[in-house]
């Protein structure tokens, strides 16, 4: 298999939900308005604390400083994983499944703490810019891997990152088993040709911006049980959106697509406080499990808690095992 990092320079920020006013202008210009932009890499997460924004240097500086806007420190490198033809996994999981041995796993035994992005096309896997010499020789036996540079792929080997560096000199410390929280929303992971955007505009713009709005506040007492969560994704020209049923409704069914399945999720939330950003093992913690039973899911970290989707008919079994998972922390 080939492992791709990208040619994007990612900051990891969050919006304050009672300071989006001040960010609605960048926002529109970032999501509608890409020949007024360079930036290529954006992607906005809504959950109920607040709005995860990450986004290329381009995109970042069209972010005002404000009170209502924390930046994580570090600059954040995308990885992508590549299957070649010949090397296709008889798994028939889809998602951070997929890489959760090969990737996620070498890279928490080595100290390195990874912020997770699936989309509809692919699952990004951020690393910090520091860490990038841990990862590539961690990884450059398993992997092909490339550097991309002015759209061209180029071979990168552990030479040409570091001078024999191999440990980033964290200390080895046991992951904590966080709490997890599993609301009654049921999820799709969708797409649409991004020439399209002009034409729900007004949708989208409502249910980003306008969700949390009084007249969203009356629904009935099952809601307590829901969560608020919306994703939108523009990454390279490709649309990525994770929303729950109800807010799929308000859209045009022509319009957005999914796999031909068109199968359901439903949430793992992980996290009883804020996760912050230096813990490492956290999206192994979730994804091992669910690949040793080869189940799908889509993961998506947010500035504050990691968020799960796995199949609505894997819930039962996903939710026995980590609730083992949490009786036996010490077989981890």
């Amino acid at each position: 298999m080939d492992l791709h990092i990208l040619d994007h320079r990612l900051r990891v920020t969050s919006i304050a939900k009672n300071g989006l006013v001040h960010f609605t202008h960048p926002l529109i210009k970032l999501i509608f308005l890409r020949n007024r932009t360079r930036c290529k890499f954006f992607s906005l997460t809504e959950t109920p604390e607040n709005y995860t924004v990450v986004l290329d240097e381009e995109g970042f500086k069209e972010l005002p400083p404000s009170e209502h806007l924390q930046v994580e420190s570090s600059i954040w490198l995308p990885l992508n994983v590549v299957s070649n033809g010949n090397a296709s996994s008889s798994s028939q999981a889809v998602g951070v499944t997929k890489i959760a041995k090969s990737v996620i796993a070498p890279l928490a035994q080595q100290h390195v703490s990874v912020f997770m992005l699936s989309t509809y096309q692919t699952d990004f896997i951020l690393v910090r810019e520091n860490d990038l010499s841990v990862v590539v020789s961690s990884l450059e036996e398993e992997f092909n891997i490339y550097k991309e540079v002015g759209g061209e792929s180029v071979p990168l080997n552990c030479q040409d990152v570091s001078n024999g560096l191999q440990k980033n000199g964290k200390e080895a410390i046991q992951p904590t088993v966080h709490p997890v929280l599993i609301p009654k929303n049921q999820f799709c992971v969708m797409s649409l040709d991004p020439d399209t955007l002009p034409s729900i505009a007004t949708i989208l713009i409502d249910v980003l911006f306008y969700s949390s709005s009084p007249k969203e506040e009356t629904h009935s007492s099952s809601s307590q049980d829901c969560i608020e969560f919306f994703s939108f994704s523009l990454i390279d020209g490709y649309v990525s959106l994770v929303m729950d049923t109800e807010a799929q409704r308000r859209f045009p069914a022509d319009l957005l697509f999914t796999s031909s399945s068109g199968e359901l999720w439903r949430m793992v939330r992980i996290g009883g406080h804020p996760l912050g950003f230096d813990e490492c093992g956290i999206v192994a913690q979730i994804s091992q499990p669910l690949a040793d039973s080869d189940i799908s899911a889509y993961y998506i970290s947010t500035f504050s808690f990691d968020h799960a989707l796995v199949p609505e008919e894997d819930i039962g079994s996903v939710t026995d095992m980590l609730q083992h998972q949490r009786t036996e922390p010490a077989t981890s």
